[in-house]
């Protein structure tokens, strides 16, 4: 198998751990970078082995011989890079979240064709303990899915050692906070386990800004959330449960769990040592019994390796990356509408 010839868009912190998994990797050759600060593309370049560098990404895609692309600058400037991607033949992974918007979504399937596209909120699927959960669950031994809920709030601490980037929490850059930063990927992780199976369908949610001991943690002039609360309401009677923080005054707590009618599952889509998968089964004349399906230990590595690894074996092998544009199209309009029911304090439908 021929490695992909990747360039890279974005030099940034992701853009080089893209670098640095690709140019690891026997399926990927990193052929190109490019970012708007020339030193910066230079000295990514430079320690990775990239022969060439790009001061705008659009030359980079003019570049015959880089074949995909990897888009790793703030959302604003994605969609567009990506459209001239498709326009050129070059298959293009999207950093999360894809878009601005589910409209920048839709426009981007259609200009797509038969080029390989996907999206990065696949990253927390890329572990083992995943595809342990996501086979288990497709037996059904769950029953009817009746609540999926994920709780993950990050307690404050001291202030930050470098300055935060001022993307993270602007809505024009980032068309978001943390909705837009970790919603993405636990709403990916959720929706994949379950096999794209669960169809939101009317979201209700609340949305608050960084707390006032901690608005110094934040970059000037930020706008976006640092914590959101909602429930969707799926077709056919399941629930979402979900709850995302940082900066919040509490105690930090990590939770993802899938309850159906027969059983349910208890996860953590985060890495780490000692990770377990608990499986609590509804007996007759027993009650609730607990197992454990799967135990084991996690890397963050995989994190920054597993999107790129995938993408290219979907162009070689012909097949959907792990995260499609379709599948990111889903996160994105219950994102968008957590954002439009927040704004509105009320209900809003999923069409």
């Amino acid at each position: 198998m021929n490695p992909v010839r990747l360039g890279v868009i974005g030099c940034g912190v992701i853009g080089r751990r893209h670098v640095e998994a690709g140019v690891q990797s026997p399926l990927i050759d990193v052929v190109a970078v490019a970012d708007l600060r020339e030193e910066v593309g230079r000295e990514v370049a430079g320690q990775f082995g990239v022969g060439r560098v790009y001061a705008d990404g659009e030359d980079l895609l003019k570049d015959p011989e880089v074949e995909a692309v990897v888009l790793a600058l703030p959302a604003r400037w994605r969609t567009d890079l990506a459209l001239h991607a498709f326009a050129r033949g070059k298959h293009a992974l999207i950093e999360k979240p894809v878009a601005m918007n589910a409209g920048e979504v839709r426009r981007l399937i259609a200009a797509r064709g038969a080029l390989t596209a996907g999206c990065c909120s696949s990253r927390f699927r890329s572990f083992e303990s995943a595809r342990v959960v996501t086979e288990f669950l497709a037996t059904g031994a769950l029953g009817a899915l009746r609540t999926v809920r994920c709780r993950a709030i990050s307690g404050a601490g001291g202030p930050p050692r470098t300055p935060p980037p001022e993307w993270r929490l602007k809505k024009a850059l980032n068309g978001g906070g943390i909705m837009s930063n970790w919603g993405c990927y636990d709403l990916d992780y959720l929706l994949g386990i379950t096999g794209w199976s669960l169809m939101p369908r009317t979201v209700l949610a609340r949305t608050w800004a960084v707390p006032s001991p901690f608005e110094s943690y934040v970059a000037p002039g930020s706008d976006a959330e640092t914590h959101v609360s909602a429930l969707i309401l799926c077709e056919g009677g399941a629930a979402i449960v979900y709850e995302r923080g940082e900066f919040v005054s509490a105690g930090t707590e990590n939770a993802w769990e899938i309850i159906g009618e027969k059983g349910a599952l208890h996860l953590n889509m985060l890495p780490g040592q000692a990770k377990r998968i608990v499986h609590d089964e509804g007996a007759s004349g027993k009650g609730v019994v607990s197992r454990t399906i799967w135990e084991g230990q996690e890397e963050w590595g995989v994190v920054h390796t597993g999107p790129s690894q995938d993408f290219a074996g979907a162009i070689r092998e012909g097949r959907p990356p792990r995260t499609s544009l379709e599948q990111a199209l889903v996160v994105q309009q219950i994102t968008d509408a957590i954002y439009a029911s927040a704004e509105r304090g009320a209900a809003v439908e999923i069409a």
